[in-house]
């Protein structure tokens, strides 16, 4: 990501937002804590939950970070690369889901051109 339109994460910007609203970005901190820890689900699925999440939400951030943090928590490349996956499959499913939103529609305006 060198001609990236995100700028860097610098620990200025970081330390920036943090002093900006301290309290909210100190429950935030300790949200994502709980969140992430072990649970019903180990860390390793929480992190490659993540990935996946990352890449519909399509943020580069959370792409990298998750994608490093599922790394440390023993995810191998190939489960990394099967999260992405199935994210991919899930946006392409939800495009092809919603199709028949577009069907009604068109059914819909048919009706009407069909009644005039």
């Amino acid at each position: 990501m060198t001609d990236s339109p995100y700028p860097k994460r610098t620990p200025e910007l970081l330390r920036r937002r943090e002093e900006l609203v301290p309290d909210t970005a100190a429950a935030f901190q300790s949200f994502s804590r709980q969140v992430f820890a072990a649970g019903a689900l180990d860390e390793k699925t929480k992190q490659l939950l993540a990935v996946a999440v990352a890449h519909v939400t399509q943020c580069p951030y959370c792409i990298d970070g998750h994608t490093k943090q599922a790394a440390r928590k023993g995810a191998t490349d190939e489960e990394i690369m099967e999260a992405i996956w199935v994210a991919a499959e899930m946006r392409a499913g939800g495009a092809y889901a919603h199709s028949i939103v577009a069907l009604d529609a068109l059914d819909r305006v048919h009706a009407h051109q069909s009644a005039v």
